[in-house]
């Protein structure tokens, strides 16, 4: 990861901990509202995130967000690496869900093109270590202004906000968590805003 070449736009994920969270909402929900809540649309989540993570739109134009293509774009519209940190070979709650399919993939929207990469976490390795490490590398890589970070923070936040303490103050940060944390130089978003948008439950459901 240290020689990787990185865009401007980096949004780092802790796979693991995001399926278990849309797992609870899918189960709260279906609960809730009393129909079957599909599984999350991987690329409507990764728009919401950039969404909350301060990137806008660059055209009203429609767009198609299926991750279909490789990485082989040519375009001149914004990048957004995508860092997916995972143990299990899969997502259980998301589709496409296999970080073999995810790995190497893009697709295209408004607010730029998303380019995935899934790094597995190797057996030497924790993923509390792996993210922390990863998160070290990105904030302090030169050509990076704008990161946006998910981790488990039942575990990590600590370590998050210790590595963001060091880090460049003029980049940008987000820190998508399920509740408001108090401390550290970043913004904050709610995770679950976001999936709910890729799980397909509405605001007007909620007021029902």
């Amino acid at each position: 990861m240290k020689e990787t070449k990185w865009s401007e736009n980096i949004i780092l994920v802790d796979a693991d901990y995001v399926d278990k969270v849309a797992f609870d909402l899918i189960v709260n929900f279906e609960r809730m509202l009393g129909r079957r809540i599909p599984q999350a649309d991987m690329a409507r989540w990764l728009e919401c995130v950039a969404l909350d993570g301060g990137l806008r739109p660059q055209s009203p134009s429609p767009h198609d967000t299926h991750i279909t293509h490789d990485t082989h774009s040519t375009h001149s519209t914004p990048q957004l690496q995508v860092i997916l940190l995972h143990k299990q070979p899969a997502m259980s709650n998301f589709q496409p869900s296999a970080f073999a399919d995810l790995d190497g993939k893009a697709f295209a929207g408004p607010l730029g093109e998303f380019l995935i990469s899934c790094v597995p976490v190797e057996d030497m390795v924790t993923m509390d270590d792996l993210f922390t490490d990863s998160l070290q590398i990105i904030s302090n890589a030169a050509e990076v202004r704008r990161l946006i970070i998910i981790p488990d923070c039942e575990h990590i936040y600590n370590n998050v906000r210790a590595t963001l303490r060091k880090a460049d103050p003029d980049k940008h940060y987000t820190l998508l968590t399920m509740q408001p944390l108090e401390g550290g130089a970043f913004r904050q978003e709610i995770l679950g805003y976001s999936l709910m948008a890729a799980l397909g439950i509405s605001a007007n459901e909620l007021k029902e």
